[in-house]
């Protein structure tokens, strides 16, 4: 997936703007944490070529975010339908679903901002697209979550990102005024979604300018209360 600059909403963001915002929201995948999944089909004996062509097959056939993602299925079932579509790759994507644990890699000093963002006085909401099995894989032992005020998750609801709905969800659910809001997300779609319903957005196109993204609103928070 290629990325540009974050959108520029955050850049022009006023004192009163930062005075206002109560609320930060974040994804999880290349947000909390990052993928290696070429990286674990390669560790299956998989080339580098036949990685990435598995690592096609699974997250753009559609039933990866269009059906797993939104708990429309099981592992098992959904694994049965890799298997019919792609035949010739099923055993492959089946150890893949099957070892998710291995996919993703902690970002520790992201988990240890989210913490200093909490004890500043912001509260800390999810927003994800994540099938069940491998947002408990992903997420267990993370110490982000007991900081967390509130979530939504895909498999929860029955809804992605970015269909508008979901953001309603977690506004809805947790009576979250969005222009105190902030959203971090890895896509441009998401972030734009966000925006259209009143949420700043942060497009993350990297883990260093997350980084420094959260550096710049714990020096804003602390500037606050000078």
């Amino acid at each position: 997936m290629q990325k540009g600059n974050t959108t520029e909403s955050y850049e022009r963001r006023t004192q009163k703007e930062v005075a206002m915002l109560r609320n930060i929201i974040f994804d999880v995948g290349d947000v909390l944490i990052e993928y290696r999944w070429k990286d674990m089909l390669m560790d299956h004996g998989l080339s580098e070529d036949e990685a990435e062509r598995v690592g096609y097959e699974i997250f753009n056939s559609g039933l990866w975010e269009e059906v797993f993602d939104l708990g429309l299925m099981t592992a098992d079932e959904i694994i049965r339908e890799y298997h019919k579509k792609y035949p010739e790759d099923g055993n492959a994507i089946q150890w893949f679903i099957q070892h998710g644990e291995q996919m993703h890699v902690p970002r520790p000093e992201i988990w240890e901002k989210v913490r200093l963002l909490k004890e500043q006085g912001y509260r800390i909401y999810l927003l994800s697209n994540y099938s069940e099995l491998l947002f408990q894989q992903h997420t267990k032992n993370a110490s982000f979550l007991q900081y967390i005020d509130g979530k939504v998750v895909s498999y929860q609801v029955h809804i992605g990102k970015p269909d508008p709905e979901i953001y309603r969800c977690l506004l809805e659910k947790y009576q979250i005024r969005p222009e105190e809001s902030i959203f971090f997300d890895d896509r441009k779609k998401n972030i734009e979604a966000a925006e259209k319903l009143g949420i700043q957005g942060v497009w993350v196109t990297s883990r260093e300018m997350l980084n420094g993204r959260l550096d710049e609103l714990l020096s804003e928070k602390r500037g606050e209360g000078r």
